[in-house]
Order: C-alpha cells, then structure tokens, then sequence
C-alpha cells in the first residue's frame, strides 16, 4: 500500500507543481479530473478528491488514505461497509449514518435485481432521514430476516449475478433437480454428499461445458480417471517421504470386519506433514497367531523404511502386544505401542463395569433415551422441549459416548422434567405403560441426576485427554504423560479431594497406565516439552529421566552422537544458548512443539534431531478408525463388486483425498459439564423400534401405581440384535472382468513409489 500511496503521491506532484518553462506549462496544464468534486454533485466528493486521473486514484479528505475507485467507493470507505474497501477510521457517526443510509438504498435495489429475498434488519441507531439517498425507503428496524451485516456478502451477489438465468429457467432448473434427487435416491447415495465441494464443483464444470455434456462412462470412471487419481494422490504420497526420514514416522493400524466376516485391517503412515492411507489388508488368516501379525507389520515396516519408522501403533489385543514384542526385538531402532485412545477408553469401561455408582446410573440414561428414541411421539414431544436438540452425544469411543451422553442428558435435565411434568406426557398412553413408569421415576428422581453429576466429575478429565490424543492438531506424544497427571488430579479436585471418592478411579487409571500404555516414549516427551520444562514449579522426575535415556538409547544407535546428546541437553535444562532467548521464550506460547525445536535447536543439531524424533509423533491409531467408514462403503457395497485391486485404488483415492483437505479446526473446549451439548446420535443409546408398536404389550399401570424399577430396568436398554444381511447384499468376489488376478491383492507403496 506503501508503494501504491507514493506512486499517487508522485502523480499528484506532478500535476500540481509550477511549469518551468512555457512550452513545458502547455504540455503539463492542469485540467480537474472528470469525477473531481469540483464537476460532480455526488455526496461523496465533498469528502474524498482525486488525486490521479490515469489510475483513478482518490484521497480521503477525513483519514489522507489514497486507494484507487470512484465515487461508489468512496461511499462505501465512509459508511464502513467492509465491502471491497476498508472503512474510514476518522469518520464522524454522522457521516458515517449518513453513507450508510446511501450504501444500503444502493445494495438493497442490486438485490432486488439479482433476485434476493430482502428483509433488511436495520440497526438500532440507524434510522432513514427525510431527503436520502435513492432507494432508502422507509425504516428497516424491525423489517428484518436479512442482517445489515449479511447484506454486503461478496458470495452474495457473485453467485446470484453468475446465476441470473436461473430466474428465468426454473422450470428446466426444477426438472434438472429433480433428476439429481431420484439418482440419489435410487442409489442410495447419502444425502450429506450434497455438501461436499467435489458435488458443488461438478456442476460447475459441467454448465462451463454447455448443451451436449456427455458423462463419463462406467469404464471412464472405473479405470481411465481413477488412475489418474491414484497416480497423481501417488505423487503427493511420494512427497511425505521427505518427512519421514526428516522426523521420522508412526505406523498406525486398525482393523474392522466386514459383512463377509473378513477381517480387513488398514495401514497408515503419520508424520508432522499430515496422515497418509498405505493400504489395508485381508488379515481374516493372519490375525490368529502372534507370529502372523509380526511378519505382516514388519513387512510394512520395511516398505516404509525401517530408518523411518519410529513407533507403531496397534491396539491393545492380545496377539498384537506380542507381535509388538517381536517387532521390538528385531527392529532396536523402534518402539511398539498401544493406541492411546483405545487404552483410556478401556479406563472407561472400568469405570462403568467397575465403579456401583457408574454400573448403575449409566444403564438408567440409557433407558431414558432408549425408551425416548423409540417411539416416534416421544421423540416429537423432546424436540418441542429442547427445542430440536437430541439427547445423544457420539464420540469416537464407545465408552466416552456413553459419558458424554450423560453430560448432554444433564444439560437438558430441566427440559426432560418439564416434559415428564407437562400435560402432554400425563394424558398419553405412553404416561400408563410400565416402561413409562419406570422412566419418569428416573427423570423425576433428584438422586439419579445427582448421581449423574458424581459420574461425569470422574470420567470428564479422562474423556480431556480422549480429545486430545485423537486430534489432529498437534502431536501429542509431548502432552500425554503431563495430561494424564493432571486428568488424576482434576479427578481429586472434583470430589474436593475425598479419597474414598477419587482412590477407586485412580487405582483404575494406574492399573490400566503402568500395565499397558505407558512407555519410554511418553516420557521422553514430557522431558522434552519445553512448555512444560519452562513452566514455574517443574521439578524433574526420576522415573521421567530414567525413561527418557531408555528411549535414547533405542533411538541412537551411534555411541558419539549419543554423547553429544546427553551433553546438550544439560543447555536445554538449564535455558542456555538459543534455548532462552526473548524469542524462543515468546515462541512457547504460539508454535508448536516441532516448530519451536526447528527454530530454536539449531546450535544442537543431534539434540534438535532427537527431540523431533519424538515429538512429533501421535500417540493414538484413530486416524484408521475415523475412516471405517470409507474403507466399509468400498469393501462391502455390492454395486462396486471391485477386485481387491481395484478396490485398493479406490480406497486409497478416497481416503488420502480426504485426509488432504485442510481440517477444519475444532473448537476448543473445557470440557465442563454445562458446555457438552450435541444434536448427533449414538447407535447404543437408540433403540431400534417401530412407533410404539409395543404400547398394547406393556402391563398397564395407574399414573400412582408403583413399579419397581430395579424388577425391569434392563429389560430394553440395549440395542436387539443386528439381523444378518442377506448373502446377496455382500461383496461378491472374483467378479470382474480381469478373472484370473488374485482375491485380495494389496497396492502397497512400492507400488506408489513406482508410479
């Protein structure tokens, strides 16, 4: 802007300096520009002049700031609109007002034009005045749908202007969609796939195209683009590479069974740089024995790359722990460890089946909501008191579901009372069943919500430390000790450190964290993290250190530069050299873990190595299971009967396409009881039943009968039995034209490295 200012700022100078000579005085006469406010009768130039013709530059006489427009510019810089233009920092309110009275007439007839419903909602110190501007008619206080804010959209009229015909084709754009629509329908594509950009940018392409488009064949799709796709995905992939050898990489897998009862299990390479799918894999004969799980994880481990490859992560099953062991013995350089997620989920479900408290209050919300969601009127009658708000809370483990759920139950406590209290609930026939009985003696009972609250102050600090290890935005193998440490101590505080209250959790936690998730590498972490290592009142922890020096070990195998390790880290304990520098000590609050050791571990060079070796790295397998359900729709959909090559191809399309695109970043929370709310729906807090077809078999009771609810509690809190799918709904193998390729073939990455 600088640049731009002093070339206007030059241009001005020249034409307003004295000429120095007559024929340079003819050649350099000032002529007023065409929209000077001197030849116009536009508001707008009483504030604003031109300073340049040829760039139709103008200066606002307000605030000195030059940028180039007109007099609809000008405007708009005055009303402080944000519409193309940045407002005007020295405007009066008044003037201010009064632009903004000019700009909205102006906006509101262009909507007009384009075929945008307008409801202006005015603001409240905004009002018309008599003489305005064209088009500013009437008060727009309390008119409104259509905020003032909203108004300005550049989307707004961009898409409608591109759009226009379509005012004048509805017709043909009602039988277009009509078509769209039945082709959903009838291929049961999922109706969010709407949503989708690849959806909205097809249609784009296909009216750039015009009259005539043709659209791929079924061969196109199946094999021209589709190599296309996976060798230009291919190229990318090759390019994650470089980080795996940078700062090393984890394995994940995780596996899923299909409708086949095969057992398919998925490999993915994770790195600072992003996730990456490698391929999955008909283990149905391999995940039995221990021996046959080693050999195919070591298999992926040297196609990574050995010298890559830092962890692998795998739950926490009895066979893969030992193939992990095995892995461990033949491969020095790397560790194997349990998926962090599917550990603290199992601390969980000790809590659940363990803990009285837990074992009895989480099967009365389950009966609430199962006995809710299975009746459509009852459904209905919640939304009109939540105000279409469901009551289940998914999340990526069952167990923390089940938790979450209650917090959300807890959030509309007041709702569900008022609803089991109301009139509509006393006169249904639903308010007489035994089951209806038994469910507002639940939601009416003081001491279940009570209870409520006492299980979520136990599970809610864990269920922290959930979200973190399963998110993508920063590696947390530096936080999972720390976080885990505090997670206990958040659990004490909450029963203000009662110990018949919290010992029962701890000792569930301990048990699960010292027999099966910790290792060296979550220390080591800790050890390094110098958000934790700088903070007031760290202390250094024996067990952390000895832990820390366990993993340089396995990580070094070069004795000299193990040295100079253990040497330079004495600089970054005590804050020496770039370590504890104004910069480095700002940056603790603003990069991340790897970034701050790339930027300030320079002068440390195998220090600084060692360091994004581990701090990189994830501590959960949940990139696999966020993607089941891609890796399901391919393996198990008839209509792609797909040869396990093929299918291979798809898959890896699908899903790294997917984990390509920037995440949206969750929103950060505190996990406190008031703020867990959800309008989504878990399966096993659902019960899968036709609208009240059961009413005529409950025992009918009195409203003041009593029931016994501890005779009839679990009789319908879990979900029925999943009836088995017809073997013509399954995957049919060996069904492409190509008879003669193996079942279950893998595209692994030599076969992308060879593209």
């Amino acid at each position: 802007m600088a640049s731009t200012s002093n070339v206007g700022a030059s241009s001005a100078a020249t034409v307003n300096e004295a000429p120095p000579s007559a024929s340079a005085s003819a050649a350099r006469v000032r002529v007023p520009p065409k929209n000077s406010a001197g030849n116009k009768t536009d508001p707008a130039w009483e504030y604003a002049t031109s300073i340049d013709i040829k760039t139709r530059k103008v200066k606002c006489k307000l605030c000195d700031w030059e940028f180039t427009g007109n007099a609809f510019r000008i405007k708009h810089h005055l009303a402080g609109t944000n519409s193309n233009v940045r407002p005007c920092p020295n405007c009066p309110p008044e003037i201010r007002k009064k632009f903004l009275v000019i700009t909205d007439g102006l906006q509101e007839k262009l909507l007009k034009k384009l075929h945008v419903d307008i409801n202006i909602e005015g603001d409240a110190d905004v009002e018309v005045g008599d003489g305005d501007a064209a088009g500013a008619k009437g008060k727009r206080k309390s008119q409104g749908k259509l905020a003032r804010k909203d108004m300005y959209k550049r989307g707004l009229t961009q898409a409608k202007q591109s759009t226009i015909n379509g005012a004048y084709k509805k017709e043909t754009r009602e039988d277009a969609c009509k078509d769209i629509a039945l082709f959903f329908y009838n291929n049961a594509i999922p109706f969010n796939v709407a949503r989708s950009d690849e959806y909205l940018k097809m249609f784009d392409n296909v009216t750039k195209h015009g009259i005539g488009f043709k659209p791929p064949s079924y061969h196109e799709i199946r094999v021209k683009y589709l190599d296309h796709y996976y060798g230009e995905i291919s190229k990318v992939v090759v390019g994650y590479r470089a980080d795996w050898e940078k700062y090393g990489c984890t394995i994940m897998t995780d596996g899923w069974t299909d409708r086949k009862r095969r057992t398919i299990l998925n490999f993915l390479v994770h790195s600072p740089k992003g996730t990456v799918f490698l391929k999955s894999i008909d283990a149905s004969d391999i995940t039995k024995t221990a021996d046959k799980v080693f050999k195919m994880i070591d298999d992926v481990v040297e196609e990574v790359g050995e010298e890559n490859v830092v962890q692998v992560i795998t739950d926490n099953a009895a066979n893969y722990k030992a193939a992990g062991e095995l892995l461990m013995q033949k491969r020095s350089n790397l560790y194997w460890t349990p998926c962090a997620a599917h550990c603290i989920d199992l601390m969980l479900e000790d809590f659940e089946k363990k803990i009285p408290l837990h074992k009895e209050t989480i099967p009365k919300g389950k009966k609430i909501t199962t006995y809710i969601y299975g009746r459509t009127s009852l459904i209905c009658m919640l939304h009109r008191f939540t105000k279409n708000v469901d009551l289940i809370r998914p999340s990526l483990t069952r167990f923390a579901t089940s938790y979450l759920t209650l917090g959300c139950l807890n959030d509309h406590r007041d709702e569900l009372i008022s609803m089991f209290k109301s009139n509509e609930w006393k006169t249904s026939k639903l308010a007489k069943s035994k089951d209806g009985i038994i469910v507002q003696k639940i939601v009416l009972n003081k001491m279940f919500w009570k209870n409520v609250l006492t299980c979520l102050r136990g599970a809610f600090p864990l269920i922290k430390v959930l979200r973190m290890v399963d998110s993508e935005e920063k590696a947390a193998m530096g936080y999972l000790y720390e976080e885990m440490d505090l997670a206990k101590e958040n659990i004490k505080s909450s029963f203000n450190g009662v110990a018949r209250s919290y010992t029962p959790l701890w000792n569930i936690i301990d048990q699960r964290w010292d027999k099966q998730l910790h290792r060296p590498l979550h220390a080591a972490g800790l050890y390094l993290n110098p958000k934790i290592r700088y903070a007031p009142g760290f202390v250094d922890d024996d067990e952390v250190t000895d832990d820390m020096y366990d993993c340089l070990l396995r990580l070094v195998d070069d004795p000299e530069k193990r040295a100079k390790v253990d040497y330079q880290l004495e600089d970054f304990k005590a804050r020496k050299s770039n370590f504890g520098n104004e910069f480095a000590t700002f940056a603790l609050g603003n990069k991340t873990l790897t970034q701050w050791w790339e930027s300030y571990g320079n002068k440390h060079k195998e220090l600084q190595w060692f360091a994004l070796r581990v701090l990189s790295l994830t501590c959960s397998s949940s990139g696999c299971e966020r993607n089941w359900s891609a890796f399901e729709r391919v393996h198990t959909k008839k209509m792609n009967r797909l040869k396990q090559i093929t299918m291979n191809k798809v898959v890896f399309v699908m899903v790294n396409s997917k984990l390509g695109k920037t995440k949206i970043k969750r929103k950060s929370a505190n996990y406190e009881i008031e703020e867990i709310n959800s309008e989504d729906e878990g399966e096993e807090w659902i019960e899968n039943v036709e609208d009240e077809k059961d009413e005529g078999d409950d025992t009918s009771l009195d409203v003041g009968q009593d029931a016994s609810i501890g005779d009839v509690l679990g009789d319908d809190l879990e979900l029925p039995p999943i009836d088995e799918e017809d073997d013509d709904d399954v995957v049919e193998e060996n069904e492409d034209e190509d008879g003669d390729l193996d079942d279950y073939q893998d595209v692994g990455l030599e076969d992308i490295l060879n593209v």
